[in-house]
């Protein structure tokens, strides 16, 4: 006894297009395209990522933590369907996140700077007392 299943997936109208083209071969409806007048919006960017990344690695003055509170917001604003209230968060957290990688990069700069020139001034105190043992005795020499 054959239990095999047949489906047919050919569509009712035969695949015809419409007269005029516009429909899609799997619709019977008419295609009307996108509604003229009202331009589609992509949905405002919330940036949590960003915000994350600065949250863990680089949180200068807990800044990285204000822009993933204020990322929350606007990803709740998106979900909520109030795309300027999303949008204005979305703005106010990406300001944070370009201030807070700025800030550590300075920082990390800096820091750099300190560590070198640092390290120069000690070869040159090292170099200038050849005199003095590490401890700083001198043995009469």
């Amino acid at each position: 006894m054959d239990t095999s299943v047949s489906i047919d997936l050919q569509s009712r109208d035969g695949g015809k297009v419409g007269q005029d083209g516009s429909a899609p071969p799997y619709s019977t409806y008419p295609y009307t395209g996108p509604v003229q007048g009202f331009p589609v919006q992509p949905p405002p960017r919330d940036f949590v990522l960003w915000s994350l990344f600065n949250t863990i690695f680089c949180n200068v003055c807990c800044l990285g933590f204000m822009a993933l509170v204020f990322s929350f917001k606007a990803r709740d604003r998106k979900v909520l369907g109030d795309t300027d209230g999303a949008g204005s968060y979305g703005k106010t957290a990406k300001c944070l996140n370009i201030t807070v990688l700025v800030l550590s990069l300075l920082t990390v700069v800096l820091i750099i700077i300190l560590v070198a020139t640092g390290v120069v001034a000690v070869s040159h105190a090292v170099q200038q007392n050849p005199n003095k043992n590490n401890y700083g005795f001198n043995y009469g020499n």
